[in-house]
């Protein structure tokens, strides 16, 4: 089915426009301070941290002394745990889970995080970024990522902030905000970079071959070029799991002087991805790898490109804009219940947005205050339909649903971070106006239209007790936006409101040359979420959920003294403890689906000489497929009791000696081979067992 979109208003609204054009205007100056050395600080005045790249470069010097559980991975860190996706390196950071409950589950097409017990199909209830900006296909009214365009190879950090970051990023920030950064574009003159195979064989069924090529350099009049490539070709562990990868992007900086520069990147992604959904309990048991519905796939393609603008205008101001537009589409093809049509859901999407902010620092005596106003205009247009195609004759019937959709959505935010003596207090608050309009073309036109407006305000608190210790607090108000699919459910007499959810932390950090430690209290109550009754084309969608999370996430990481018999040793540890419970209906007081309660994570590095050794683990207790908490499985497979599970994992690594630059990896992913499942909560209903034994080999190569 092909589909006009309606046309993207490029005609950008007064506001938006004089914003852009006026920070645009502005003169240049010196750059954010680089910030690794902050993290060696005490207690001192960090510079000003104006950047929307709140989770990468420019942030990352306070993030010794954020207000706020954080957890940030760098690239060596995901190359010594041997994971092969994002979800193996998600998995390793507290508080997160991977919730893989959809039928897409295990390939590279979608992506199914969740947070502190939140929902974690296609990760709705984070902010999830790529390079800072929204990753969805449309974060107002499709946040799903059932189409994630991300590869790990081309990540250099993850960052996940699981509080404290609501009122610059939004919507769906319940869940925290995570994002992951692509490699950065060289700063030194020459060709640098690397690239990389990886062979991966499951000891049931599937391997699959993963490929990576970075190269970048900066050249004498200031401009730097980086090319970034991953793909992957082969199948899993299922039975007909074909997948094929392709992600591609060019990166740029380009020094207007030695102190200001603009930078952006364009970037191509597409998957083809066979997924063999969920067997029932009969079929589980005869085997476990088989696939039922090999006529099922997902495919996509996204087209992006962004470009900002970074001005440090003085030491007590700095302003950013920032401009990006992609457009995806997407489409899922799967077998309905009696295997007598294929339906299919071909889907296209655009978003465009421009996004200034500043900032201007304020002197008082002793104190400081950094004030930050932003300011962000996105615009969404997509179109979605259904049809099925009858399997024994392959005619094709007429579509049972044709939309058009459209959001305009307005956010400005303002935050105050306020430095006295050992504190940093800092109040803000987000205003969203958000127009929403939806055309259902079938079975006859129909417009549905909603305006919403969402102030969120927020309070964050940090002392630094000494130089390696931080205490911190904040208050943090978030919410989800009515999405497309919801609003045909919107009436008079069933008015839908965004989702509202308030998060409180308590927490410490310590973090000295050896030591970085993390404990952090948390409490969620989730109070107007939108809930469906009843399926298919009966369903309804009403403000009916409410839910409470609380719980502990702690976490350890060690370096043994260099000069000490242990030397070259690297100890770390995770534990989170999540209780979160339905509040409201039948099912009040029981758990809410796809979660564990406790998760944690345990390992080691060990560096001798040009030899690397690393044996890590992973635990999730118990999970339930269904909010009654069912116990006994179903025939079908889709309820019951999901049994906790422990895998462990191990790779040896060597700089060969005499060739630069080149090193050699073997591994071995769930060493005991550990049988484990999760249940689907989809169409393709049914247990889908988890990955089994996988060894791998990999050669990389430095230049």
């Amino acid at each position: 089915m092909a589909a006009t979109l309606s046309p993207l208003p490029f005609s950008l609204r007064p506001c938006a426009l004089a914003i852009a054009l006026a920070c645009l205007g502005a003169p240049c100056a010196a750059q954010a301070q680089e910030a690794n050395s902050a993290d060696n600080a005490g207690p001192i005045l960090e510079s000003i941290q104006v950047s929307s790249n709140l989770l990468g470069t420019s942030m990352a010097a306070s993030t010794k002394n954020f207000a706020g559980a954080r957890t940030v991975v760098q690239k060596e860190d995901i190359e010594n745990s041997g994971a092969s996706s994002i979800s193996d390196v998600m998995r390793r950071i507290p508080g997160v889970q991977i919730s893989d409950n959809s039928g897409s589950a295990g390939s590279a097409v979608s992506l199914n995080i969740g947070v502190r017990g939140l929902a974690g199909r296609y990760s709705p209830r984070s902010t999830v970024l790529l390079d800072g900006i929204p990753m969805s296909v449309a974060p107002y009214g499709q946040p799903q990522l059932s189409f994630a365009p991300v590869s790990l190879a081309n990540v250099e950090t993850v960052d996940v902030v699981r509080g404290g970051g609501a009122v610059r990023f939004g919507p769906q920030n319940v869940g925290g905000i995570i994002n992951f950064k692509t490699r950065r574009v060289p700063t030194t003159p020459g060709i640098t970079g690397d690239a990389s195979v990886r062979y991966n064989s499951y000891s049931e069924v599937g391997q699959n071959t993963q490929a990576s090529v970075f190269a970048g350099t900066q050249l004498d009049n200031g401009l730097g070029l980086a090319i970034l490539y991953s793909g992957i070709r082969g199948s899993d562990w299922r039975v007909a799991s074909d997948e094929k990868v392709n992600d591609f992007a060019l990166k740029f900086r380009y020094d207007l002087s030695p102190t200001a520069e603009i930078y952006g990147k364009l970037s191509y992604y597409d998957v083809n991805s066979r997924t063999p959904g969920g067997l029932t309990v009969a079929q589980y048991n005869a085997d476990p790898f088989q696939n039922t519905r090999r006529g099922d796939f997902w495919s996509g393609e996204r087209k992006a490109v962004d470009i900002g603008y970074l001005n440090a205008i003085s030491g007590t101001q700095e302003m950013e804009v920032r401009a990006y537009y992609n457009k995806s589409s997407r489409q899922s093809t799967l077998v309905n219940a009696t295997n007598t049509g294929m339906g299919h859901q071909p889907r296209n999407y655009e978003t465009m947005a421009v996004e200034p902010r500043y900032t201007q620092r304020f002197v008082t005596g002793k104190v400081s205050q950094d004030v930050t106003v932003g300011y962000r205009y996105l615009a969404e247009r997509a179109d979605e339909s259904v049809y099925n195609v009858v399997i024994a004759t392959g005619v094709q019937q007429a579509p049972t649903r044709f939309a058009n959709n459209s959001t305009d959505a307005q956010a400005v935010y303002i935050d105050d971070k306020i430095a006295a003596g050992a504190w940093r207090i800092t109040p803000g608050v987000r205003y969203e106006h958000i127009k929403t309009e939806r055309i259902n073309h079938l079975p006859a036109d129909e417009t549905i239209d909603l305006l919403n407006n969402k102030a969120l305000p927020s309070l964050n608190v940090a002392y630094l007790l000494n130089n390696n210790v931080t205490l911190f607090s904040n208050y943090n108000s978030s919410f989800g936006a009515v999405q497309n699919t919801q609003l045909n459910s919107q009436s008079g007499k069933n008015p839908l409101q965004p989702e509202l959810a308030k998060t409180a932390e308590l927490g410490a950090r310590w973090k000295s040359g050896q030591l970085a430690a993390e404990a952090t209290l948390f409490n969620i109550k989730f109070d107007n979420q939108i809930q469906s009754v009843g399926s298919g084309s009966n369903v309804t969608f009403y403000n009916v959920g409410a839910t409470h999370h609380r719980g502990l996430e702690s976490a350890l990481d060690y370096r043994f003294d260099k000069s000490g018999p242990l030397a070259g040793l690297n100890a770390y540890a995770t534990y989170t403890y999540t209780k979160a419970t339905l509040q409201d209906g039948v099912n009040a007081g029981n758990d809410v689906p796809f979660y564990s309660r406790t998760t944690d994570t345990v390992g080691a590095h060990y560096q001798l000489g040009a030899w690397g050794f690393d044996l890590s683990s992973t635990h999730q207790s118990r999970q339930f497929a269904d909010d009654a908490n069912t116990v006994a499985e179903s025939a079908k497979g889709d309820v019951g009791v999901i049994p906790g599970f422990r895998t462990w994992n191990a790779q040896a690594k060597w700089q060969v000696p005499g060739q630069a630059g080149l090193e050699l990896v073997a591994g071995v992913n769930n060493l005991a081979d550990k049988r484990y499942f999760t249940r689907t909560s989809d169409a393709n209903l049914g247990k889908m067992v988890g990955a089994p034994r996988m060894v791998y080999v990999q050669g990389r190569l430095i230049f």
